[in-house]
């Protein structure tokens, strides 16, 4: 995985409206594909940023059998709110589809493969 903070530093986190015509001018003229294939993609981000927060959370945890006190350090804190900061994954992922930073495919039911690279 690239290292997706480090990527979206300077992309805007604010939701911003978008040409309907472009997304589907980039998905042979196909709305629905579009949106398929950048919710694909959010979904994947997603679920690969929540995995990279979980292990440098876990870096901070604290093994112990009392339940009771929850240790809570600075550096645990500012990785959180770092995280917390990033972009959406949505917003994030129309970016990429936008500037054509995305490859997907369809197989069809026969042989034949349809591919698509932006």
């Amino acid at each position: 995985m690239t290292d997706i903070k480090k990527k979206v530093q300077a992309l805007d986190p604010n939701i911003t409206a978008r040409n309907v015509e472009e997304l589907a001018e980039k998905a042979n003229h196909n709305i629905y594909e579009a949106l398929a294939v950048i919710s694909k993609r959010a979904r994947q981000l997603s679920q690969e940023l929540k995995a990279e927060l979980n292990r440098k959370l876990e870096e901070f945890s604290v093994h112990s059998d009392v339940i009771e006190e929850v240790m809570e350090n600075k550096e645990q804190i500012e990785v959180s709110r770092l995280y917390e900061r990033l972009p959406h994954p949505t917003i994030i992922a129309t970016h990429e589809f936008i500037n054509g930073e995305l490859y997907y495919r369809y197989t069809n039911e026969g042989t034949e493969e349809e591919n698509h690279g932006f």
